[in-house]
């Protein structure tokens, strides 16, 4: 059991850095585009300039992974190098490309009694993120919250504490030559959980918690957190091959949608194949995966039809694998793949292969997602790949955000109401 003085550190160690956002916040609030964006490049520049030693960091993180027998899935999200630093350096450049949304005029209307309301877009406030393995998170995260003027609490995983540490030591630096107060970003050190139950609770002090990462994870923040959440959910996408897609399409989009980078969420768990399609077909499809080292689980007509297919449990079909583990349905009809979709899916990201429009649009009107695929992989569903530069994560959920989540996810709106002394009979 935690000791009185491990509780106190703790409690120290979050209360006092998230008081430290929260008095920032408003000083970071007033600051035009202008100073955002400039900060935002000297940050860009010095991730490059501080390569070597993020990577020395990291490096550290990775022997530990090893050492405690780490999977390969994880080791890859925790994993930097000199391209995956650089693009985080042009992740944020690409921010500082975007508009601006704080001080956006989204309504505007003059009453009968002649008050003038305008409705705008401003900072949240202080966001709290508490994300797992992938470094990259606090560099996208940090540019984000940033340059719409938020204030922000990192939590990152132990798995990648030394690489994180580093990364925020870079970025405190850089913003110490900007107008940007660096206490606007903080990262909460302490691997202990309690870290992660005590930001659970910090109502007036954080505005709003983003949780990233597995589902345990993201259903420990929604069911415990008194602080509102935003909800990224976890991704079992599906990639549905109807009878008549192109093969050489239905193979390129399908391997990319798993095989191009497994660990993450928009990666395909299930396809479901229509049989015809399958009789054909599946056997090269299913060849390809087994020579990119990807183990196949399927139903009883799925193994029919190629032999190395294992039999898939009723789990399987509600597993987000994030690795090289693929489940594959036969199904006899696109009422057979959207009712599926409809009982095992998230409502991340779903696709359909196919060259039938009515189907296809069938599909695009009737699965409920976030994001919805006509003949395109679902590993495109990414804040960069969609043009936000950087994403904050992918909101599952229908209130306030859904989808890759940009700059104008992280705003709230402000009423401004000129008068000239009307008064309410």
């Amino acid at each position: 059991m935690e000791s009185l003085d491990q509780q106190t550190i703790t409690t120290s160690e979050v209360v006092q850095k998230a008081t430290l956002a929260k008095q920032a916040a408003p000083r970071l609030s007033l600051l035009t585009t202008e100073q955002k964006n400039t900060a935002l490049l000297l940050i860009a520049d010095a991730l490059i300039e501080e390569t070597p030693s993020i990577l020395t960091a990291n490096a550290e993180d990775l022997h530990l992974g090893r050492k405690n027998g780490t999977s390969d899935s994880l080791l890859d999200r925790i994993a930097l190098n000199e391209h995956r630093i650089a693009a985080m350096a042009e992740g944020l450049r690409q921010v500082v490309a975007l508009p601006d949304p704080v001080g956006d005029i989204l309504e505007q209307t003059t009453r009968p009694n002649g008050l003038n309301i305008t409705k705008i877009r401003v900072p949240i406030g202080v966001i709290g993120i508490i994300y797992e393995a992938r470094p990259n998170v606090t560099v996208d995260a940090a540019a984000l919250c940033l340059k719409t003027g938020n204030a922000v609490v990192l939590r990152g995983g132990s798995a990648a504490l030394s690489s994180n540490r580093r990364i925020v030591e870079v970025l405190h630096e850089a913003l110490t030559r900007s107008d940007i107060p660096a206490d606007s970003l903080q990262l909460i050190e302490d691997p202990d959980r309690s870290s992660v139950d005590q930001m659970l609770k910090l109502n007036g002090l954080l505005d709003v918690l983003i949780p990233r990462g597995g589902h345990s994870l993201i259903q420990n923040v929604v069911k415990n957190s008194t602080v509102p959440v935003i909800e990224t959910g976890a991704g079992i996408c599906h990639t549905y091959i109807d009878e008549t897609a192109d093969f050489q399409m239905a193979l390129q989009i399908a391997i990319n949608a798993k095989v191009q980078r497994p660990s993450v969420c928009n990666s395909m768990e299930t396809m479901l194949v229509h049989e015809r399609f399958a009789e054909q077909h599946l056997a090269s499809i299913a060849e390809q995966f087994i020579a990119n080292n990807v183990e196949l689980r399927g139903n009883k007509q799925a193994q029919a039809l190629f032999s190395a297919i294992k039999p898939a449990s009723d789990e399987d079909w509600n597993t987000e694998y994030s690795d090289y583990i693929l489940n594959i349905r036969i199904v006899s009809s696109l009422d057979e793949a959207l009712q599926h979709i409809r009982l095992h899916g998230t409502q991340h990201s779903e696709c359909i292969v196919t060259t039938n429009e009515a189907n296809a649009e069938r599909f695009l009107q009737e699965v409920d997602a976030a994001a919805v695929y006509h003949n395109a992989s679902t590993r495109f569903t990414d804040g960069f790949e969609f043009g936000f530069g950087a994403e904050i994560g992918i909101s599952t959920q229908k209130l306030h955000a859904r989808g890759p989540m940009g700059l104008p996810a992280l705003t709230s709106t402000k009423f401004r109401v000129l008068g000239n002394g009307q008064i309410r009979g």
